[in-house]
């Protein structure tokens, strides 16, 4: 099989519903690329590779002449979404812009388009009709006759090395025919020592009996020869292979029951006994055979990890059975993400003279607990809310919080203020025991 090079065009297609503008490609082609133009797709969605199985993709092409083209494309790499379109020879002629669009289609009915983009076919230069002769505007006889002798000259140059050319072909050629002539000489020399056919016969008889001395001890050796009862035994062990051909990660149809699986890696959706109940999420699971076996039963470990947002769990199945999936937290959820909710009836954000930053702010981490801080000023008090937690950020019960209600406290002490927050997530300053002019508001409380 010979190396073929090819001329690549790549696309790296990003599948969603918000970015489906014409894509210019910038790729540039040649009429002269003829078997070497490839196009390239580089699939992702959802942050992942997007999986080619049971899948038909359908390029359209569209070219300046008007003709239309719908080809089935190559699927290189099914499991990191990667395929190829090499333009044919009647294609790869047509110069000028073409349109074109790729379109997925699964085998249970749904289809999908990927991306409409645009490339360039370059009219190559030696495609082009270029007139080989060039005109003259001869001024004086002596410029005409400097013109003649030149190209006199490249005449006469040309003509002998085409001489050239022609007597070296005639040289390799007699000595091609020498040759042949003189392995028909060897030929004829060695007829007089041709066997017999008697002769011919008693070599094969050997050559064969030899044969039986190596083959016959080989037929009867059962160590390295599998029976009848003992392939039919394999048949019946290995009803379903766990990974596709290539060996790496086997595609689950729908339904199918992770606790069901041995170990290996998997990937699907609409699985059975995912970590979240009835998820019809992508899911990529992990089973892992662990060290330790009890009555017979080895013990599993399961990591799950959900492929739109990488949260990732991990079970384990003893003798007893399963015992349910923990979260693995991650530095991810560290992450906070405040939420700055409207400032009401009066109140307003406390405005510090070296500008610090004191607009209210809330937020939930991982475990489930609600963060509050900041500072308003100059509000009503009583059970009217200074601003509402939107739901799920919102205590089961109501809570009472005592916070500081001055900067600078007082000559009796510190001053302080009632906070009352309540299920439906008003956050009220019911009392205060000096003004409004600095309220602090800092609490944490678990929802």
């Amino acid at each position: 099989m010979t190396n073929k090079i090819y001329k690549n065009g790549k696309l790296p297609f990003v599948i969603d519903a918000y970015d489906q503008s014409v894509y210019d490609s910038k790729i540039n082609f040649s009429t002269q690329d003829v078997g070497t133009a490839r196009l390239i797709f580089k699939l992702r969605k959802d942050g992942m590779p997007l999986p080619l199985s049971a899948v038909e993709g359908k390029l359209v092409l569209l070219f300046s002449n008007g003709s239309k083209h719908i080809r089935n494309i190559s699927l290189l790499d099914k499991v990191e979404g990667v395929a190829e379109y090499i333009l044919n020879k009647d294609e790869i002629k047509i110069f000028g812009r073409v349109q074109a669009s790729l379109n997925l289609f699964y085998k249970n009915g749904q289809s999908m388009s990927v991306h409409e983009f645009i490339f360039d076919i370059k009219k190559n230069l030696i495609d082009e009709n270029i007139v080989p002769a060039a005109e003259y505007y001869i001024d004086h006889f002596d410029s005409l006759k400097s013109k003649i002798e030149q190209k006199s000259a490249e005449l006469e140059a040309e003509i002998k090395k085409r001489t050239d050319v022609m007597q070296g072909n005639i040289d390799e050629t007699t000595k091609d025919l020498q040759v042949q002539l003189d392995r028909m000489k060897e030929k004829l020399d060695d007829l007089d020592s041709l066997e017999t056919k008697k002769g011919a016969q008693a070599k094969a008889d050997d050559t064969l009996k030899k044969a039986k001395e190596y083959v016959d001890p080989h037929l009867k050796n059962n160590n390295i020869h599998v029976t009848e009862t003992e392939k039919n035994n394999w048949n019946q062990g290995q009803l379903y292979r766990l990974t596709p051909n290539d060996g790496r990660v086997a595609r689950l149809p729908n339904g199918t029951d992770i606790f069901t699986l041995p170990t290996g890696p998997y990937m699907g959706a609409q699985l059975l006994n995912v970590p979240v109940p009835n998820d019809l999420s992508f899911y990529y699971i992990n089973v892992f055979d662990t060290s330790y076996e009890q009555n017979g039963v080895v013990y599993k470990r399961i990591v799950a990890t959900r492929s739109f947002d990488n949260i990732t769990w991990i079970g384990t199945f003893h003798a007893q059975g399963f015992r349910g999936w923990v979260r693995l937290i991650t530095d991810g959820d560290a992450k906070k993400d405040y939420k700055f909710p409207t400032i009401l009836n009066g109140w307003k954000t406390y405005k510090s003279e070296v500008n610090n930053d004191y607009r209210v702010r809330y937020t939930k981490d991982v475990l489930g607990w609600v963060h509050i801080s900041g500072a308003i000023a100059g509000g009503t008090l009583g059970d009217v809310p200074a601003f509402v937690l939107d739901e799920g950020y919102r205590p089961a019960a109501p809570l009472y919080n005592v916070g500081l209600a001055s900067s600078t406290g007082g000559a009796s002490g510190p001053q302080i203020c009632r906070q009352y927050i309540t299920t439906d997530g008003r956050y009220c300053i019911q009392m205060t025991s000096s003004n409004t002019e600095f309220i602090v508001v800092n609490f944490s409380f678990k929802v």
